[in-house]
């Protein structure tokens, strides 16, 4: 979400949430010259991936600032909260943005997905990689807790 859009009642942790890469704190061994993250945004090519860390990490933050760079639609999904048909509407919006007027990129941030069952797992699977779209699932276990 860009600045200018918004809201002056949105969140104080959502106004200030780094807008560019330059503004990002920490996160050297992914955004550091010449690490994995840093070389997809300079080559414009992004790539699937699995960030990983306690809340306030920059997980949310890395992903949107991976969709503004890649000028890609930006979806999320909690796994919490979703189920199939949110899976499914998100596919939807992505083939429709992929073969529409504009095509465009879809970068898929699912939040929590250890928490989909083995049958929501397998649709993302599926159905995602037909598509092509960059796939970024963030997970956050508990240490010592083992998640299927």
């Amino acid at each position: 979400m860009k600045a200018a859009n918004l809201s002056p009642h949105a969140p104080l942790a959502e106004r200030l949430r780094p807008r560019n890469l330059g503004e990002v704190m920490g996160q050297q061994h992914l955004l550091g010259e010449g690490m994995a993250l840093r070389l997809a945004f300079e080559s414009g090519q992004p790539h699937s991936c699995i960030l990983w860390g306690p809340p306030g990490v920059g997980k949310t933050t890395i992903a949107r600032l991976m969709a503004d760079a890649f000028d890609a639609q930006f979806l999320c999904i909690s796994a919490v909260l979703g189920g199939v048909k949110d899976i499914r509407e998100a596919v939807e919006k992505a083939e429709a943005v992929r073969t529409g007027l504009h095509p465009q990129r879809t970068i898929m941030f699912v939040d929590e997905v250890h928490r989909f069952n083995k049958a929501v797992k397998s649709l993302i699977n599926q159905r995602l990689r037909k598509l092509l779209v960059q796939f970024l699932v963030l997970p956050h276990c508990s240490m010592g807790v083992k998640h299927g």
